[in-house]
């Protein structure tokens, strides 16, 4: 009866245990990210009453007779698949497609978390919104350009920074110049381009002296052409008449015949460098209709100042500022292990590894197995209410048949005890 009674209390204890994980995880239903845990039972060693025996000429073999000595806390397990994203709006709240984890840190030490609720403190650095840790990752350089294979580092967000001009190099007009106009007709267009401080100037293209058949020295194909002149202010800055330069011409189905670019050279004001920009004129047709031309696009810009930022799926964190302009500010680390099950809980949601995790594999999201971001989402519990309700009643059974077997055990003493009487 004593080792029944004793199986029963290492039962009643092992009970309480399981009842305290169920509790658990029912107080993290609503923890962003946690994931819930498991726990199972092993049977306490056996005491043999009798060994087994093989099969020995007429009598066959005999299997033990052991009587078990009780239960205890075998192993406890986590729920590794991933919770719902629950969408926040907030563009540093962050959720992992996939398994792996964030890397946080204080410049000591780093720790893994699952929880994006990130935000940024007073120096612009992205932190874990629960402990303070800075996001760990890569900073990208004064050209946007990130190393994801160098040493990882806490991400910070320059308020205030400002990205560099570019002069324009190229620009394209389209329209259209009529195919029936005068040989006295001019159309101008209005271009704004940059130098390369990010002053805007304003360069005027005009096509002019229509000639049909084409010009003299027209490529083959060609049955009708225009000349064309650019200008800064009053000062000729490029035309057909330059050297290296022709008319622009034309065939027969109002395309542009040969080059299809002009080549415009701004001398440099103001401490800017002196700058070619080539225009690309294949856009242009040559139609029976009214003269129209515009400038489309061109590349250069002035300077900005960081508006704003967005983090896309491969960690990029991404600037945009006030000229229109984005540029990478640098990239959000992940990390996967072989066991994630193995780390050892820290609290805050927080993780570290331990002997049976495996060493960290850092790498950039979406890449060599590591998860993607998705910004705006936060990664939801994966608690299952059903599930621990149902092993919450089976513990609650389970605790109270043992204290049935310490109750029916000493009864069954007290009956012994009461034989001599």
């Amino acid at each position: 009866m004593m080792q029944a009674m004793l199986a029963g209390a290492a039962a009643i204890r092992a009970h309480q245990s399981r009842m305290n994980v169920i509790g658990n995880n029912l107080a993290n239903i609503n923890t962003t990210a946690f994931r819930a845990s498991r726990l199972g039972f092993m049977d306490l060693m056996s005491n043999t009453l009798r060994g087994a025996s093989a099969p020995n000429g007429g009598n066959g073999g005999l299997n033990p007779v052991q009587i078990g000595t009780g239960v205890m806390i075998g192993s406890t397990s986590l729920d590794p698949s991933n919770g719902s994203m629950s969408a926040t709006n907030r563009p540093t709240d962050l959720a992992l497609a996939g398994n792996g984890f964030f890397v946080v840190g204080n410049g000591t030490s780093n720790y893994y978390t699952r929880d994006g609720g990130f935000d940024l403190d007073a120096s612009g650095n992205l932190v874990h919104r629960g402990t303070g840790l800075i996001v760990q990752g890569w900073t990208a350089d004064a050209n946007g350009a990130v190393n994801a294979s160098g040493a990882t580092g806490g991400l910070r967000v320059p308020t205030g920074v400002t990205s560099s001009a570019h002069g324009t190099t190229t620009a394209t007009i389209e329209g259209n110049l009529n195919a029936a106009a005068d040989g006295d007709a001019e159309v101008r267009t209005t271009m704004t381009v940059y130098d390369s401080l990010g002053n805007s100037r304003q360069v005027s293209v005009r096509f002019f002296n229509h000639t049909s058949p084409a010009a003299a020295g027209s490529p083959a194909g060609a049955t009708s052409s225009w000349d064309w002149e650019a200008l800064d202010g009053t000062t000729v800055v490029g035309s057909s008449a330059t050297a290296g330069s022709a008319p622009l011409f034309f065939d027969g189905n109002g395309a542009v015949v040969g080059t299809g670019s002009l080549s415009i050279a701004l001398p440099g004001t103001g401490g800017a460098s002196d700058q070619t920009v080539a225009v690309n004129v294949n856009g242009v047709r040559q139609l029976a209709q009214s003269s129209q031309v515009r400038l489309s696009s061109q590349d250069g810009y002035g300077p900005g100042s960081l508006t704003s930022f967005s983090i896309v799926p491969d960690g990029t964190v991404v600037g945009i500022f006030s000229n229109g302009q984005t540029q990478a500010l640098g990239r959000i680390a992940t990390a996967v292990f072989a066991n994630p099950g193995g780390m050892n809980q820290e609290g805050g949601n927080l993780w570290s590894p331990s002997g049976n995790s495996g060493d960290a594999i850092v790498g950039a999201p979406g890449a060599a197995g590591q998860p993607a971001v998705y910004a705006g989402y936060l990664e939801t519990s994966n608690v299952d209410l059903g599930t621990e309700f149902t092993d919450m009643i089976v513990t609650q059974r389970g605790y109270q048949a043992n204290t049935r077997v310490i109750t029916t055990a000493d009864e069954m003493m007290q009956e012994a005890l009461q034989i001599k009487r």
